[in-house]
């Protein structure tokens, strides 16, 4: 198991994540959030009442692509 850092920042409905990869930041509330992660991919989160939620990453890190 490993140790991590993260440092969000909230304002309204943006949040900016600072952490040692880089800067992401974020769009939404409780129900919807979209977030772009700091190595460019980008999620989007539904949640749904009784605490079920469903999330989906789009697109890969320029780190797992090959050339």
């Amino acid at each position: 198991m490993g140790w991590g850092y993260r440092k969000s920042i909230k304002i309204g409905p943006f949040r900016i994540d600072l952490s040692p990869r880089g800067v992401g930041h974020g769009f939404g509330n409780r129900r919807f959030h979209i977030a772009r992660t700091p190595d460019g991919r980008k999620h989007v989160t539904v949640n749904l009442p009784g605490g079920f939620h469903v999330g989906r990453t789009i697109g890969r890190s320029s780190r797992y692509r090959h050339r």
